[in-house]
């Protein structure tokens, strides 16, 4: 008996009672799809392609809401394009808490909910965690808006509770950075995470996700998962001597696990952990390359508009979280130079004036 031949992701197969293969595309949370052909076979892939975009999601209790509760609101709101054509991550975020929120309030009527309504369901949460629920409650409203479910939208004037900044996930330094590459040298899958993290400044979700396709000449292109937006940047001298010592594999990722997959975002924010521990740099992550990136553009006279098409930030506000200490740095120094410049020329003005006198 042959190998057992590897069917693409979501795939499942079976035969059915007359012997026959039948292969179905099962995503969770999405409606069972069949697939014609073989698998890997042209008329396979297209298929394949297509259920993998197009696939309904599968909305549990849909049928059971009564017309015009938070239940149906929030069934046909998960079932819906507007919920649809959000990045993979923040529909993972919002599925959760809508289905939570339908637990909670599905029997009560959708045009009934007030501002003071949402400020007592968010006011009961963590203030990271009230951001995501307004943010989610105000996705809901914007689509029972459109759909005629509602009037207006409760959730518009309802205020947060201010959180002190912390600065988020720890910025590395630069002797971090130095101390890790000198654990995982060039050649390995560790040294070439972190240069691939330190120099794109990708996120977990887009890093796992770049391979040789990405890289014209010595420009790397690729777009943003999670805001699709396009990001062209270089290949700086640190990721290309760690790409060109990595041994040429026919992967379509340029980082895979040791079972020569690629990675999920998940996984590789675990695995990336291990390698940092080994290297003894703890308390730090992944996303604090990203800011370590960013800052390191900025000590070197990188504009906040600069930094945003290299990270490919969608606002100006998300860059300056980043790089507001290192431009706080960057001022302070160009100020001392001032200071310093101003106080020599007063100096060498009161020599000049001390040398006039005795003559």
């Amino acid at each position: 008996m042959g190998p057992r031949l590897r069917l693409p992701k979501y795939v499942h197969a079976y035969f059915d009672r007359h012997g026959k293969p039948r292969h179905y595309l099962r995503r969770p949370g999405r409606r069972e799809a069949p697939l014609p052909g073989m698998p890997w076979s042209t008329e396979f892939m297209e298929a394949y392609a297509a259920a993998i975009s197009e696939a309904a999601p599968v909305v549990i209790g849909a049928k059971r809401s009564a017309p015009g509760t938070v239940a149906e609101a929030v069934a046909r709101y998960l079932a819906s394009a507007a919920l649809a054509a959000l990045a993979p991550s923040t529909q993972a975020m919002r599925r959760p808490i809508l289905q939570r929120f339908r637990n909670e309030h599905g029997d009560k009527r959708i045009r009934k909910l007030q501002p003071e309504h949402v400020a007592r369901l968010i006011g009961k949460l963590r203030p990271y965690a009230q951001r995501n629920m307004r943010k989610t409650l105000r996705g809901l409203m914007n689509f029972a808006l459109a759909e005629g479910l509602v009037d207006v939208d409760p959730t518009t004037d309802v205020k947060l509770v201010a959180v002190k900044d912390k600065g988020g996930f720890k910025t590395w330094p630069m002797a971090s950075i130095e101390q890790y590459r000198t654990h995982h040298s060039l050649g390995t899958r560790a040294r070439l995470a972190m240069e691939l993290l330190y120099g794109t400044m990708a996120s977990r979700s887009d890093v796992v996700r770049l391979g040789r396709q990405h890289v014209h000449a010595d420009l790397l292109s690729f777009r943003r998962q999670k805001t699709e937006n396009p990001v062209d940047i270089p290949v700086l001298p640190e990721l290309r001597a760690a790409l060109d010592a990595m041994p040429r594999a026919e992967h379509l990722t340029f980082l895979v696990t040791e079972f020569g997959k690629p990675f999920t975002a998940a996984g590789f924010g675990n695995w990336f952990r291990e390698q940092c521990d080994l290297a003894g740099v703890r308390k730090l992550s992944a996303h604090g390359l990203r800011k370590a990136g960013a800052t390191r553009l900025a000590e070197h006279g990188c504009t906040d508009h600069e930094i945003m098409a290299w990270g490919g930030w969608s606002s100006i506000k998300e860059v300056q979280r980043y790089t507001k200490a290192a431009n706080r740095k960057r001022l302070a120094l160009q100020a001392a130079r001032k200071l310093k410049d101003g106080t020599e020329v007063a100096n060498l003005e009161t020599r000049l004036a001390n040398q006039g006198e005795k003559s």
